[in-house]
């Protein structure tokens, strides 16, 4: 089994579950997870873990992300984009530099509701499930933030934009507020994701890509196993991910305690700082073999595991 995480490119057309179902067949295994929802007709940036690296799909998914995107004025949707059902067509009588500050008041703190067609579930159904059904149900308002927004070019009724957010904030209903704002109203014509966390749009590959060169591999090494050596370029090791929290090492004769998932002594590791107190950890055994995220807990006095990677 391979473990790892791919910049995965996701084309229009493919939800984010189609993609990882696609994987699986390439891969030729199950343990296969993306970290968070595209729209079919968006694309861009889906990081995908596989094997042991799905335990860190959720905590992707809290990540910032940048998205590039088109809001059209004048129009709204059922859907909140370019795709919907059009509940109202106005002009888009304002101007650029009355949408330019407008559309910098959204940036901070605020309340976003979330739209009806979304994979949000509520009572265990998706609300786009409802949504087609005909069925509206309460949606509680989510707290998110908009890091920031470039406006990159206006073209009445046309702005496009490029958008640093956090997660849960849903571009489409974004582009309906701003054009609520506006007084015109709006819907998103296009999206792109550009970034997640560390893994950028260039960076990304497309399934034909990835499938390609398996298929290349199969070519060259007939009955050999798939490994992850053999895909430096494409999977990108676990802790990749986790590079900004501080490396530890377990100490030999307390790597089998490590590997059974005990809780640490800061004894047990090399080189030790007070600092570590107030901070996540990369934690490792002696091979260099990476382990998981723990943290010092005050309380017990031990380093105890967020998320353990290790079999």
């Amino acid at each position: 089994m391979i473990n790892g995480i791919i910049n995965v490119y996701k084309e229009k057309g493919y939800t984010s579950h189609d993609v990882v179902a696609k994987l699986r067949g390439i891969f030729g295994q199950k343990k296969i997870g993306h970290t968070g929802t595209l729209d079919p007709d968006a694309e861009g940036v889906l990081p995908v873990c596989l094997g042991k690296a799905t335990k860190a799909c959720d905590l992707l998914a809290d990540k910032d992300k940048e998205y590039e995107t088109v809001l059209l004025l004048g129009t709204v949707t059922d859907t909140q984009d370019i795709t919907g059902t059009i509940m109202q067509k106005t002009k888009a009588d304002v101007g650029e530099d009355q949408i330019r500050k407008i559309i910098q008041g959204f940036i901070g703190d605020c309340e976003q509701m979330p739209p009806m067609y979304s994979a949000l579930k509520v009572n265990g159904r998706k609300l786009c499930d409802l949504a087609r059904a005909g069925v509206t149900v309460e949606r509680k308002p989510r707290r998110i933030q908009i890091y920031d927004i470039d406006v990159i070019n206006v073209a009445l009724p046309e702005v496009r934009m490029r958008v640093h957010c956090s997660k849960g904030t849903y571009i489409r209903t974004l582009c309906h507020d701003i054009g609520a704002a506006a007084g015109c109203g709006g819907c998103m014509k296009s999206l792109v994701r550009t970034r997640v966390s560390q893994f950028l749009l260039q960076d990304a590959h497309k399934l034909s890509e990835l499938q390609e060169r398996v298929r290349e591999f199969y070519k060259r090494n007939p009955g050999r196993e798939l490994a992850k050596e053999d895909f430096k370029d494409l999977i990108k090791d676990t802790d990749s991910v986790f590079l900004q929290y501080p490396m530890l090492t377990v100490k030999k004769e307390f790597s089998r305690l490590l590997h059974n998932g005990n809780p640490l002594r800061r004894e047990w590791t090399d080189e030790w700082k007070n600092a570590y107190e107030n901070t996540v950890l990369r934690i490792y055994d002696e091979k260099q073999a990476f382990a998981g995220i723990y943290q010092w807990k005050e309380s017990s006095g031990d380093i105890r595991p967020i998320k353990i990677f290790m079999e």
